[in-house]
């Protein structure tokens, strides 16, 4: 499938109000950007539908909000204290700051990221790699780079006890409260804790628009196992990741399952597969899938000294579970949809119309209200049908300009469906309703708009 090139994508994002560049009143802050109306409706519809999905519709998956700022220790017994880290290298003529695994395997070296940073850095060296920005060839040597932030929680700085960290991913949250899940909810294994929230990576390379930003959000979920059973829960969970993916709209064809080799498992995993997207910029991780084993709740069992083994109750055997994690990005998941929905199209009379076609279920207006002309009493009863729909769903009125211009920025706003009412609405009591994709327009009667709508929207 060809990609339209990420430049237009971005343009339109930023045009209609979807993603607008952070601090852009004071030139800007790298990497950070600000949802506008339509993008923060376009992500409360992916959050919504994901918790619908995966929460409110099972019984075996409950809810979690734990915090961003965690006790220190706990990311002592994660790991990521010691072992959150990224190598980096700089160029010493331009100052200009990289990954060093990413410039080797851009020259060539498979599987640079598990490489000791002295092999790295000889194989700078021996690959004579180049600096991307001013092509000079003169390295620092490179060293670890934690990529959790660090802020103080006393008003006294560098006293014992006052670091902290702002969360680098929402699973340690689960982990932590796994125990009190188990105190306060009839939970039976196998079931899941599901969590949505913030999470911070000081990344040394951020880039591609909002696929790698330093404040993100995800949709995790800790799926609690019997450790036998972990590669039919792992299958299972794979399917049902594919399913999501169709079902908020994305092609199966530009979503690929990628296999990560045992040398770059992380340090808690058995195994992961992650589900790549074909984006713009290349085919790059969407979303994620792994096997935790007993990893987690071992190590906060260590350092925390509480038991966290949970008890079988009809065998009355006593372990610890094992976990399978799902693990969805949210601002990934908006661009993926932006990329696959967005189209650009020759019409018959030689213009182009840009169009987000997204599924009814994820746009973020559903429908657009014009009269035909702003004058009476058009616009009185155009406003009464977008009250009673307002009431249901997101909805614009609109009145101003031409009515195929009004046409075209709802296309570019991905709404699926635009009613006009006209001088016959007055006589017969009929309107137009146009579908966004095909263009074609339909007379209904007014009373059965919202029944129509209801219908139409739920696909």
């Amino acid at each position: 499938m060809s990609r339209h090139p990420l430049q237009s994508i971005v343009s339109l994002a930023k045009r209609r109000g979807f993603i607008y560049p952070g601090s852009d009143l004071y030139g800007g802050f790298a990497n950070t950007y600000s949802f506008g109306p339509y993008g923060a409706q376009l992500k409360k519809n992916i959050k919504d539908l994901w918790w619908r999905h995966f929460v409110e519709e099972r019984t075996d998956i409950v809810g979690l909000d734990g915090p961003i700022l965690l006790h220190p220790r706990v990311w002592q017994a994660s790991g990521h204290v010691d072992g959150f880290s990224d190598a980096l290298v700089d160029c010493k003529q331009c100052k200009s700051r990289f990954r060093a695994d990413h410039l080797l395997e851009a020259a060539g070296k498979f599987n640079a990221d598990t490489l000791p940073l002295q092999e790295m850095d000889q194989a700078i060296l021996d690959l004579a790699v180049e600096c991307p920005h001013c092509k000079k060839r003169e390295w620092t040597l490179c060293r670890h780079f934690n990529l959790m932030f660090t802020t103080q929680m006393s008003k006294v700085s560098n006293t014992e006890g006052s670091l902290a960290y702002l969360r680098p991913e929402t699973a340690q949250a689960i982990f932590i409260d796994f125990k009190n899940i188990l105190d306060t909810m009839r939970v039976k294994l196998p079931f899941g804790i599901a969590q949505i929230g913030k999470a911070f990576r000081n990344e040394i390379t951020p880039g591609n628009f909002i696929f790698r930003v330093i404040e993100f959000e995800q949709m995790e979920i800790e799926y609690f196992i019997d450790g036998a059973q972990w590669e039919k829960n792992f299958e299972v969970w794979l399917e049902s990741m594919h399913t999501w993916c169709r079902w908020i709209g994305l092609r199966p064809s530009c979503v690929h399952e990628k296999e990560h080799p045992k040398e770059q498992l992380s340090h808690y995993s058995k195994r992961t597969v992650d589900l790549v997207y074909d984006f713009p910029f290349g085919t790059s991780e969407l979303y994620g899938l792994a096997y935790r084993s007993d990893y987690d709740l071992r190590q906060h069992e260590i350092y925390s000294h509480q038991a966290l083994t949970y008890t079988d109750p009809e065998t009355k055997a006593k372990y610890l579970p094992h976990v399978i994690e799902p693990t969805f990005g949210v601002e990934r998941t908006l661009l993926a949809l932006l990329c696959d929905a967005f189209d650009e199209e020759s019409l018959a009379d030689g213009s182009t119309r840009s169009v987000l076609r997204f599924l009814p279920r994820i746009a973020p207006v559903k429908a657009a209200v014009f009269p035909l002309m702003k004058k009476e009493p058009l616009t009185a009863r155009a406003q009464e049908i977008f009250s009673t729909l307002r009431s249901h769903f997101v909805c614009e009125y609109d009145a101003s300009g031409a009515i195929g211009k009004r046409y075209r920025r709802q296309d570019e706003l991905g709404t699926p469906y635009c009613i006009t009412i006209d001088f016959d609405t007055l006589q017969d009591g009929t309107v137009t309703v146009r579908d966004r994709d095909t263009m074609e327009q339909i007379r209904l009667a007014d009373h059965k708009i919202l029944s129509w709508l209801q219908t139409h929207l739920s696909r």
